[in-house]
């Protein structure tokens, strides 16, 4: 199964944060995403920019708003993602409990749902055809 990692960080404790410990952490994470990529458990890891440069888009009643920032109000911003392979919900929770970030925010895990899935329930053409 796959299930898609949220890495969540709150900005203040980031902040805090020496340098020289942020990159420590960073090192760390760093070398644990490697050891999950050796063992064909991470298949995509991806860190994103800051969230203040965030841009939202909304449509509503045809008319299309751009907001700045991120969408939710949050103490925690989402930080990076990691796509993951594991058994089942427990491997997955237990691979996303050693990510350090655990420490600074939350570590969000989700199912991904497999889009051919998808299409044959609602009754969609399949991709490319």
């Amino acid at each position: 199964m796959r299930f898609m990692v949220l890495i969540y960080n709150d900005p203040e404790l980031l902040g805090a944060m020496p340098q020289a410990e942020f990159d420590e952490t960073m090192r760390g994470c760093l070398a644990h995403a490697d050891a999950l990529r050796r063992e064909g458990r991470l298949l995509e890891s991806h860190m994103l920019g800051e969230a203040r440069e965030a841009k939202a888009v909304r449509v509503r009643d045809g008319r299309t708003a751009i907001f700045d920032g991120p969408f939710a109000e949050a103490k925690e911003v989402l930080g990076g993602f990691n796509l993951i392979e594991a058994k089942d919900i427990d491997e997955a929770l237990a691979i996303a409990s050693e990510f350090p970030w655990a420490r600074t925010g939350r570590v969000e895990v989700r199912a991904v749902q497999d889009f051919a899935d998808v299409r044959q329930r609602v009754g969609a053409p399949a991709a490319g055809g």
